[in-house]
């Protein structure tokens, strides 16, 4: 979802799109499912696009929040957002051929790009949106409100996604301090069969240090490791290490 317009140009392509969805969506019979949108959406889309309901971070396409501001501020509602969302998916602009620069056409297709667009029309650009609170200690909403489920699979987390290597295989039997790098210095070690820089290396800026200790804490539990000692920041190194 790289290509997706400015906000200057959102209100205008919102204006042509509500002519197209208006009368397509069938006086509230759709039967798009938001919850299964927000799941393609981190998997599928996330590893470009930021969004604050989704907990995504990447930069690589537009911010949609961003995106949508200004259109959701003017009172425009989900189904016109919808609309666009669903023109870009199809037919992205500009198309490129180049994954950095546009994304591809029909990143996800059907019912997939029904739920997704429904998804993005509810929460692009709502103020203070963020991702649900969830169990599992505050490791796991780190996890979560990164969405790093959209790219690993950890079954603690009943995440599946496959972008990156199933961290219960990967990082079963690691030390908190490897599995801390692996989160810092990502390209440091890949794991085979999976291309460099694909994940986020800023981690360890975006993350506040709490917020990394805690998730390096409940990766290597969640994976069968120990936690670490009462007190002792998770892959910290020892005196002498």
């Amino acid at each position: 979802m790289t290509a997706l317009p400015t906000p200057a140009r959102v209100l205008v392509l919102l204006a042509a799109a509500a002519a197209v969805a208006l009368p397509a969506s069938g006086c509230g019979t759709s039967t798009a499912s938001v919850e299964h949108g927000r799941v393609l959406f981190v998997e599928k889309c996330g590893t470009c696009h930021a969004l604050a309901e989704a907990g995504t971070k990447a930069q690589i396409g537009p911010n949609l929040d961003h995106a949508f501001a200004a259109a959701r501020e003017a009172g425009e509602g989900g189904e016109t957002i919808e609309g666009v969302v669903e023109a870009q998916v199809e037919f992205p602009r500009p198309s490129t051929g180049d994954p950095a620069v546009s994304m591809p056409a029909n990143v996800v297709e059907g019912q997939d790009l029904e739920d997704v667009a429904a998804y993005v029309g509810k929460w692009a650009g709502v103020p203070g949106a963020a991702p649900p609170e969830i169990p599992g200690g505050p490791g796991a909403q780190v996890f979560a409100n990164n969405g790093c489920g959209g790219c690993h699979t950890l079954a603690e987390s009943k995440a599946g996604g496959t972008v990156g290597p199933n961290l219960d295989e990967v990082l079963s039997g690691q030390s908190a301090a490897m599995v801390r790098e692996s989160i810092v210095d990502p390209n440091k070690k890949i794991a085979t069969g999976y291309p460099p820089n694909v994940m986020p290396s800023n981690f360890g800026q975006t993350l506040t240090p709490k917020e990394l200790n805690d998730l390096v804490q409940y990766l290597v539990e969640a994976t069968g490791g120990k936690a670490a000692p009462k007190g002792k920041p998770a892959g910290s190194k020892t005196k002498g290490g």
